[in-house]
């Protein structure tokens, strides 16, 4: 009998048909991610920025940029406190439950982002290491919307259309992208209009306006603002009925809350849902589990993290490929602000027309065709293309081949998002049991921040070039661009091949593939 009436509780929510509710918890439980990337483009806007204001020095044929320690701490330090963030709140979503720790993950963005814009200290070391304090709490509570996000949206949804739903959620980082660069264009052509500089060739100290340190403060608050207004829906949200059934155990209190949010026929009766006894018997680290899920979980942390280190080292060095294919004009060229308006308006552009189209994508299709198909021909566009791009590098610099280049590297960033980027999200939600839903996938977002942070850190050193002279400032001389991208174009191709440890996920209940209707 409480078999049959936990069938009919999950039956329901399998069934359910698609309604405003499912829309309205996608833009709730979006808001994080939107956070997310707005604040890993905006910060790789402004490090040019922060580099001019407090590391110019008097006198200097080009304007200051940030020493290589100083920029992998203010570009890897978010990443680092995620990381934590996915671990710890992954955890603490099974234990305690997805609603009462949701709150939290986005108070801590909230304070962040502010925090990071009022970062302050007597010296630039001060101000550096304000900035890197609050960015990486600012990260923590990144990290813990990753596990809640995509689980609860799991449960929230039916069978049909659950990979759209947990693929929109992530989709909420396109909106992220293009709001950080539409920002900066705004706050640096504003202040570019109301405080006229000339170009640091021309007058290296009038270049810097006194005011261009509230640009940079400005752009990184602006990200608090959709997820501070998100706050009040977020704690409204009841705690999914699944978790309430299957791991709380209480049947009547599952249909209770989901009648309050969707039209479902839910019989709320006074019993307890029982789990299969050896079901319920394994925990995360014993034999059983390993034999069960051990290889989807090697398989989901392993592609994750392949996929992370090409993902975010591409967007770490995007503006020097910009420059070396000629959109950013020399730096000296420019004022402090001018720069800025530059850099973000050449990263607006690609975004515009591959990463953003490449979220929905995966969103329109990912129920049609699958997370499997999805994921590995995203892996083997991307390794193609950046074989493509790094083989005949010396040909693609060349002026008359420019446009190629770009189109090529556009592409690239179009395949990870209808590709890995999103099926590597999605199906950690998926395929583990509920009781460890949120930690097996906050393990798995973690095994991708550690290779988002190998990009971040390793590929900031890797990509200066062989020729010491034409290195950036501080830096030693890497392996060049050319072979970074080869390198990239490894790594793809590994996440390739570790993608057949994945299973495929679409069309089936997450009773089904996590084993928990077995008998």
């Amino acid at each position: 009998m409480a078999r049959d009436q936990q069938a009919a509780v999950l039956n329901a929510l399998d069934v359910a048909k698609t309604q405003w509710y499912h829309f309205t918890a996608i833009i709730i439980a979006g808001m994080g991610f939107f956070t997310d990337a707005y604040d890993l483009f905006s910060i790789a806007f402004v490090t040019k920025l922060l580099g001019r204001i407090y590391y110019t020095k008097q006198g200097a044929e080009k304007p200051g940029t940030l020493p290589p320690n100083v920029s992998a701490a203010v570009n890897g330090v978010a990443l680092c406190g995620t990381l934590a963030g996915q671990l710890c709140f992954g955890w603490l979503g099974d234990k305690l439950g997805r609603k009462r720790v949701y709150g939290i993950t986005l108070i801590l963005m909230v304070l962040g982002c502010i925090a990071s814009g009022l970062s302050f200290g007597s010296k630039p070391e001060g101000v550096m290491a304000t900035l890197c304090f609050f960015r990486f709490w600012l990260g923590f509570g990144i990290g813990g919307d990753y596990p809640l996000s995509a689980t609860i949206m799991s449960e929230y949804a039916n069978k049909k259309t659950r990979g759209a739903f947990i693929a929109a959620v992530f989709a909420m980082q396109g909106f992220g992208i293009l709001s950080a660069g539409i920002v900066s264009i705004i706050v640096s052509s504003a202040f570019d209009h109301a405080y006229k500089a000339p170009p640091y060739s021309v007058d290296p100290n009038a270049s810097l306006v006194p005011q261009a340190d509230y640009v940079w403060r400005i752009v990184l608050m602006f990200g608090a603002v959709p997820a501070a207004l998100t706050y009040f829906w977020r704690m409204k949200m009841p705690e999914t009925a699944r978790y309430t059934a299957l791991v709380a155990n209480n049947a009547k209190q599952a249909a209770s809350d989901m009648s309050k949010v969707l039209q479902v026929n839910l019989e709320s009766e006074d019993v307890q849902i029982m789990e299969d006894p050896d079901s319920k018997a394994f925990g995360l680290f014993t034999k059983e589990f390993a034999r069960r899920h051990g290889l989807h979980l090697l398989g989901t942390t392993t592609t994750w993290f392949l996929f992370d280190i090409a993902y975010y080292s591409q967007n770490l060095f995007q503006k020097d490929v910009f420059s070396a294919i000629g959109w950013l004009p020399a730096a000296e060229t420019m004022n402090a602000i001018e720069e800025l308006y530059k850099i973000a308006r050449a990263q607006t552009l690609i975004a515009l027309c591959s990463l953003v189209p490449g979220y929905w994508f995966t969103v329109a299709f990912i129920d049609r065709i699958g997370r499997f198909p999805i994921q590995l021909m995203g892996f083997f566009f991307m390794t193609v293309f950046m074989f493509a791009l790094a083989i005949p590098y010396h040909h693609w610099t060349l002026k008359p081949n420019r446009i190629g280049f770009v189109v090529l590297y556009s592409l690239t960033f179009f395949f990870s998002n209808f590709g890995p980027n999103a099926t590597t999200f999605v199906v950690p939600a998926e395929i583990f049991p509920a009781r460890l839903r949120s930690t097996c996938h906050g393990i798995s977002a973690a095994a991708g921040k550690a290779g988002a942070i190998v990009g971040a850190f390793g590929f900031l050193y890797a990509a200066q070039s062989t020729n010491p002279a034409e290195t950036d400032a501080g830096y030693p001389p890497g392996i060049g661009m050319k072979n970074s991208l080869i390198m990239l174009g490894v790594i793809n191709f590994f996440g390739m091949l570790f993608t057949l440890l994945v299973p495929e996920a679409n069309g089936k209940s997450l009773e089904e593939m996590s084993g928990e209707t077995e008998e």
